[in-house]
């Protein structure tokens, strides 16, 4: 048996079948409707449209068997793609030598007869093919072959429409969620600001109260060191406030003040530094930064509650240089990988519930940051539908699907760089995002 050469632009090839996001999606009837019809036309009792992945050919539809895939090595389908340009007919499996010992030759399906027109996208490349199968050896008539030519056009023209119409309902959600968020961030501005000014006003009469308090208790001593014995009135007083455990408690008063508007101010400038959603210019700054006001504004998420333990935060910075990008949009992909990995952890009640981040300078052009939760991992089946529009694992009513889609456009699209998800089961999952330190020389040569 001959193993399928690869094409030789084979990386670019999978790369754009990926594009397509088609393979192990549920049967339709339009494919259907093809692989029935090209059965009829040529009469045999086999037919399907294949898909040929690394490994593997993958049927969107098929006629005649019971099977999902087969292994790229035995695969006709895998030679079919090899040549774009022409029909791949097979007359008699048995009299030719690179399928007469196949597997699915010698055992079932007993494959005698092949005939596919490969699956060409408007840029030129081979997905898989349209084709017909026999148990006994066959010539197909020239407008056979003509007919199969031109269902092959109509699938290669369905997987555009579909894609297509994926695109507009992509872009029609982001559009939504970009004014969504444009919105938030406005009103975020907004409150922040107004918290801002009565907040600063208040913490910066602290430092007076204080002196004032000071003051006030060393009028006291001096009162008690010149009158030792005071009026019985002004005795009577003092049990009543108890006025060694006021000064005792004062300071503690005034340092529990200090610490409440120095949280408030914390959480005003986070807001403040998240909400730059609406900016229009790619801005330097630094990413340390986006990260702790995303987790300062998360944080009554990670804390302990009666059903589910604290999440804990593990944060390993290395030292980057200040990044040019969209601040408050890649904010926003932030808080959609970490609001994924606390959702993961409350629901899978894993202990101890842990979150790494960790960031780092890859090289002098690229910078990375790695968010890790320890949850029960990603199923493989569904890792390659992550970034696909509306796919979520949630319950009904728990998520949109569009997190992670938006995710992926904003950092892939808008700052050129890359979102990909490593997991493994009960290993965890980790989101790795790289981007480009300097997006104004990108968008200088594009």
């Amino acid at each position: 048996m001959k193993t399928p050469p690869l094409p030789h632009y084979e990386r670019d090839r999978l790369q754009a079948l990926q594009r397509y996001r088609i393979l192990d999606t549920l049967a339709e009837q339009e494919f259907d409707d093809l692989t029935q019809l090209a059965a009829h036309i040529f009469e045999v009792p086999i037919s399907a449209v294949s898909l040929v992945d690394c490994d593997r050919q993958w049927f969107k539809s098929i006629v005649g068997l019971e099977v999902q895939e087969t292994p790229r090595k035995v695969s006709f389908c895998a030679h079919a793609i090899c040549q774009p340009d022409d029909l791949f007919v097979v007359p008699d499996t048995l009299a030719d030598d690179r399928f007469a010992d196949n597997p699915l030759v010698t055992g079932e399906p007993h494959i005698r007869f092949y005939a596919g027109t490969p699956l060409i996208t408007p840029d030129g490349y081979a997905l898989g093919s349209l084709c017909v199968i026999d148990r006994v050896p066959r010539q197909p008539t020239p407008a056979q072959l003509s007919a199969l030519q031109a269902l092959g056009r109509q699938a290669i023209s369905q997987l555009e429409l579909k894609l297509k119409l994926q695109d507009v309902h992509q872009t029609q959600a982001q559009l939504v969620q970009t004014e969504k968020l444009s919105s938030l961030g406005q009103m975020v501005a907004g409150v922040a600001h107004e918290i801002n000014n009565p907040i600063n006003f208040v913490h910066g009469n602290l430092v007076h109260l204080q002196e004032y308090t000071e003051d006030l208790l060393t009028l006291l001593d001096l009162y008690a060191k010149h009158i030792p014995q005071p009026p019985a009135a002004v005795e009577q007083a003092i049990a009543q406030v108890d006025l060694p455990f006021v000064r005792d408690d004062l300071a503690n008063v005034l340092r529990s003040m200090h610490m409440g508007t120095d949280r408030i101010r914390d959480i005003v400038l986070s807001l403040r530094t998240f909400s730059r959603l609406d900016e229009a210019d790619f801005k330097s700054v630094d990413i340390h930064r986006g990260l702790d006001s995303t987790l300062t504004i998360l944080q009554h998420r990670l804390k302990a509650k009666p059903d589910h333990p604290a999440i804990e935060v593990i944060k390993d910075y290395g030292p980057l240089p200040e990044v040019e990008c969209y601040p408050g949009q890649l904010n926003q992909a932030f808080m959609n990988i970490l609001s994924n990995a606390i959702d993961v952890l409350e629901e899978s009640r894993t202990q101890p519930a842990q979150i790494h981040i960790q960031t780092a300078l890859v090289d002098e052009q690229w910078v990375s940051v790695r968010i890790r939760d320890n949850g029960p991992g990603i199923p493989k089946a569904v890792q390659s539908k992550l970034f696909d529009p509306f796919f979520t694992t949630k319950e009904l009513g728990k998520g949109t699907g569009l997190g992670l889609s938006i995710s992926h456009n904003i950092v892939a699209q808008k700052h050129s760089g890359s979102l990909r998800c490593h997991s493994m089961p009960e290993q965890g999952t980790e989101f790795v995002i790289d981007i480009p330190r300097y997006q104004s020389q990108l968008e200088a040569s594009a």
